[in-house]
């Protein structure tokens, strides 16, 4: 049970930190090419969630691969 929660998790880590580096990404190249604001204003709190939910799930396999 152990080893499908350190993979689930894994996977997820993935996920979100692809998630954080395409909203990224997609920030940078919006104000390269002078966006809407709000647009810009939005991708940044997207990211901020992303790397939150990255950081949980890295203490979370952290806490599970101790034990």
């Amino acid at each position: 049970m152990l080893g499908i929660m350190h993979v689930l998790l894994t996977l997820l880590l993935v996920l979100t930190l692809a998630g954080v580096l395409g909203v990224l990404l997609a920030g940078i190249i919006g104000v390269a090419r002078g966006g809407d604001p709000r647009r810009s204003n939005r991708l940044m709190r997207w990211r901020v969630i992303l790397q939150g939910a990255a950081l949980l799930l890295l203490a979370l396999l952290l806490s599970l691969a101790r034990s």
